[in-house]
């Protein structure tokens, strides 16, 4: 082939790229994504295990979740949750020092597991989210 082959080619796919990627832009512009976002206390089944946030408590040392699961057997309990505070996504942390509560630690099948998840100080609003097998639920104040 020759060198203006080659070149005429390059163009031909850039362009193709270009357009492909414009019609991508403009599909996802017309998809409309709902986020549901449920009041404390609503129980939510993701995968094999149900879940509910009954209450968040906010203070000087943690943001504590107290939650409800069951349905997986020797499942880490704080796997797959995060607090969305401040426009920020953080992860659970252990129970502060002096602080009441039941720590999180692993679930079963038919006996619900009630914990607190504690979550690094925040203030304001703040969202509490589960996440399992590619399903998430989400849960605040309202």
């Amino acid at each position: 082939m020759s060198t203006r082959k080659l070149i005429l080619s390059a163009i031909a796919c850039a362009l193709v790229i270009i357009v492909a990627g414009g019609a991508k832009i403009f599909q996802m512009t017309r998809d409309t994504i709902t986020v549901e976002v449920f009041a404390l206390g609503t129980e939510r089944t993701l995968a094999d295990m149900t879940v509910t946030v009954e209450s968040v408590s906010q203070n000087t040392n943690a943001t504590i979740a107290h939650v409800t699961m069951f349905g997986v057997n020797g499942a880490d309990a704080k796997e797959g949750w995060r607090l969305l505070a401040g426009g920020t996504v953080l992860s659970p942390i252990a129970l502060p020092v002096g602080t009441l509560g039941v720590p999180c630690a692993t679930t079963t099948v038919d006996v619900v597991t009630s914990c607190d998840m504690a979550f690094p100080a925040s203030e304001g609003s703040v969202t509490v989210a589960y996440l399992r097998a590619g399903l998430q639920s989400q849960w605040s104040r309202q």
